[in-house]
């Protein structure tokens, strides 16, 4: 990767000064993250937060709670979480069942091998991709991966190396180097990475990013593109 005005450390430093300290707003344990991941629809925060809410208050979270209510009873209690709540609903009790059938109903059976392993059968549940994975395994306390947030990652990308490329898992893997070769591998320091990360590509680096008012302009690469008179080619 090319050199950069500011490294990942200094450009942390600076978010949290603007943002202040983040916190996760999802569950942290596993089995909860993996309902919570389909209360909401287009999966947010926010959208995600209502439906769990709605989840815990009208039917609860435990494996038996979910298979003994009604698909219709379950698309009910998604609804404040957004669209598709029957499909939701659907995905929620496939999630349940296999809990149930291939860990005893705990999940944390799941996680007594290998990561390489772990991985793959996280990777089985719906809707749990690599970024889901490695959220789960840095805020689970399984593992300190680089994780990166799904729905920013061209964040890094564009600050450190003034580009963000057209496709997705490109930027996922360019942001994740860089989190690996200059965040420390550690449970706090990457969780704070991601949240960090988040947060300005939620508020200020989005699609179209708000470069005017980013507390990181002087330094971003990106930024500098943009102001010499064109947004810096995708490739």
């Amino acid at each position: 990767m090319k050199d950069s005005a500011i490294s990942v450390a200094n450009l942390l430093v600076r978010l949290e000064s603007h943002y202040g300290p983040q916190e996760p707003s999802w569950p942290v344990d596993p089995y909860e993250f993996l309902f919570w991941w389909h209360c909401g629809y287009p999966a947010s925060d926010d959208r995600c937060a209502r439906g769990w809410a709605s989840l815990k208050k009208a039917i609860g979270v435990q494996p038996e709670r979910i298979l003994s209510a009604s698909q219709a009873q379950l698309a009910a209690a998604l609804k404040p979480g957004g669209m598709v709540p029957e499909l939701r609903a659907t995905r929620l009790q496939q999630i349940a069942q296999r809990v149930v059938n291939e860990c005893g109903g705990n999940l944390d059976s799941l996680f007594t091998g290998p990561i390489a392993a772990v991985r793959k059968a996280l990777k089985g549940f719906p809707n749990i991709a690599d970024p889901g994975v490695d959220r789960i395994l840095l805020f689970t306390h399984k593992a300190p991966v680089a994780a990166v947030p799904s729905n920013c990652p061209h964040v890094l990308v564009r600050i450190v190396l003034g580009l963000e490329r057209e496709n997705y898992g490109v930027n996922y893997r360019e942001a994740q180097q860089l989190i690996e070769s200059e965040v420390p591998e550690q449970f706090h320091a990457r969780q704070r990475a991601f949240l960090l990360l988040k947060a300005h590509g939620q508020t200020i680096c989005k699609s179209k990013p708000q470069c005017g008012r980013c507390p990181l302009q002087s330094d971003c690469a990106y930024a500098a593109g943009v102001t010499r008179g064109g947004r810096p080619p995708n490739s």
